[in-house]
């Protein structure tokens, strides 16, 4: 059995990590406030620009072909944007999504290339030697679209030139604080819609609704790509929050248990040590 003086060591170092556990915590309830708020404040604009995205998608185009973004066409190659999280310390948070593209990836038949956002995802592709087309980390937390931009004008530019022929997005859908679920769905090519809000037909378009469709269909990418990036980021802290709140009561739980060791332990020194001089005094006498 540890002695007295190790058993104290051990209760100092378990309170030091239970510390740090209940400041990062902290710092990840913050950030999770923070991140749903952009979510729901975001999500107005995605409701409108579906809408008009649906509404612009059916408009008659006599004469002209279906927008390539549109098309649906035979595969050949697929790209999945695989978003994870920069850092680890989140619970099953990276595990989770991994695992959704790894048995995504097994059932393909045809060849598939990872677009990956985060270290965590990166990290994996690399292990397992998956064909990466690009990777972005270190996209920080307060994303916008500076940072979906890129990647959304990467598929468009794969999609529209042939280089593949579907895309999927897996992210983690922010349910609520104890719950968060992969998620796996199409991105390209965009499925819309009839569209349920009757438009005036009286809409006068500048420049012209062909003009006006290619816009709105890079701004929709764009959006679904910051808005999966929204849910990963409140999803992650979520994660990390309950993940350090659970070893926050596990740091507890052993300290108490080792400040009853430290307790039994000494009381059995201090048995000792009066069995000793009562054992002198007896030979004495």
């Amino acid at each position: 059995m540890a002695n007295d003086r190790e058993i104290k060591r051990h209760i100092k170092s378990v309170k030091n990590i239970g510390q740090v556990t209940r400041a990062m915590e902290a710092v990840s309830a913050s950030k999770m406030r923070r991140a749903q708020q952009q979510l729901r404040a975001a999500r107005p604009y995605a409701e409108k620009a579906r809408e008009v995205l649906n509404f612009l998608a059916f408009l008659p185009r006599e004469g002209q072909p279906l927008h390539p973004l549109l098309a649906t066409r035979p595969v050949s190659r697929i790209a999945v944007i695989l978003i994870t999280a920069d850092r680890g310390l989140a619970g099953g948070f990276n595990s989770h999504v991994i695992r959704k593209v790894a048995r995504f990836i097994r059932g393909q038949e045809k060849p598939v290339e990872v677009v990956t956002i985060g270290r965590k995802g990166r990290d994996f592709s690399l292990r397992f030697g998956l064909h990466i087309r690009a990777t972005f980390a270190g996209v920080g937390d307060k994303v916008t679209a500076v940072d979906a931009g890129p990647v959304a004008r990467l598929l468009m530019e794969d999609f529209v030139t042939g280089h593949f022929d579907a895309v999927y997005l897996c992210y983690t859908d922010f349910v609520n604080t104890a719950k968060q679920t992969p998620v796996l769905q199409p991105l390209l090519p965009i499925k819309v819609v009839k569209p349920e809000v009757k438009w005036s037909p009286d809409y006068i378009f500048e420049p012209d609704p062909q003009t006006i469709l290619d816009d709105v269909l890079y701004r929709f990418l764009e959006w679904q790509v910051l808005a999966a990036m929204y849910e990963s980021i409140a999803s992650e802290h979520s994660a990390r929050m309950v993940a350090m709140h659970t070893a926050t009561d596990a740091a507890s739980d052993l300290q108490a248990a080792l400040t009853l060791s430290f307790n039994k332990a000494r009381q059995e020194r201090i048995t000792r040590e009066i069995l000793d001089i009562a054992g002198g005094a007896n030979a004495l006498a």
